[in-house]
């Protein structure tokens, strides 16, 4: 009899156009350090994507709770861009606050992040992985409890002297890294599209090693 009731007055239907509508909403973090100073550097690449993204979409950031947040629409899909405001050593925090809040599943995680071991402007997605000795990552890692999550590396290279790690990714960059920027954010924003709308496995097929 339930079962009749709940197709002549369609209740079965809402719960999976629910779960439908939570499948087409995805949370992209980008990871770096709040304030001017930092704006440029190399360890605020996720920001600067996030920021290329926006802008191209006509979005802008508001400040809200652990971040500044926007949201933007790609082809039916809801992407809720996040620069968390909590300094990179504690991103998770941020990360996993809005996942809760927005319900937002783990598989439509990607966190976007700096890595020093791919040469730059190197694109890189994987669906798990360790640290790799990054502390936002690190702090996600702990806060989600799990290793599998989606991220999206930019290579920084390691063109630094020894005992000079920080001061590199801190610093900013370089004439030559800039002139390139501009195309390699391109390629990152069209990255981050098609990992919401192709799906994680046809990204990395399709960019990883750009």
């Amino acid at each position: 009899m339930w079962k009749h009731l709940k197709k002549w007055f369609g209740f079965g239907n809402t719960i999976n156009e629910n779960e439908e509508d939570l499948m087409k909403k995805f949370l992209i973090v980008g990871l770096g350090n709040i304030g001017e100073k930092y704006h440029n550097t190399r360890h605020n690449i996720g920001f600067k994507i996030l920021d290329y993204l926006a802008e191209k979409e006509e979005a802008t950031f508001e400040t809200v709770k652990l971040g500044d947040v926007t949201t933007i629409k790609v082809k039916g899909r809801t992407l809720i861009l996040l620069k968390p405001s909590t300094y990179m050593n504690l991103s998770g925090k941020a990360i996993k606050y809005w996942l809760e809040k927005e319900k937002i599943p783990l598989n439509n995680l990607l966190v976007i992040t700096d890595d020093l071991n791919l040469p730059f402007g190197t694109l890189r997605l994987k669906t798990k992985g360790s640290d790799g000795g990054h502390n936002g990552l690190k702090d996600t890692q702990e806060k989600l409890q799990t290793t599998k999550y989606n991220r999206f590396r930019f290579g920084i290279s390691d063109a630094f002297s020894k005992g000079r790690q920080v001061d590199y990714v801190l610093g900013e960059w370089n004439e030559e890294e800039n002139s390139k920027l501009e195309e390699r954010l391109k390629i990152s924003a069209e990255l981050v599209k098609s990992f919401a709308l192709a799906g994680v496995n046809n990204t990395m097929n399709q960019f990883n090693g750009k």
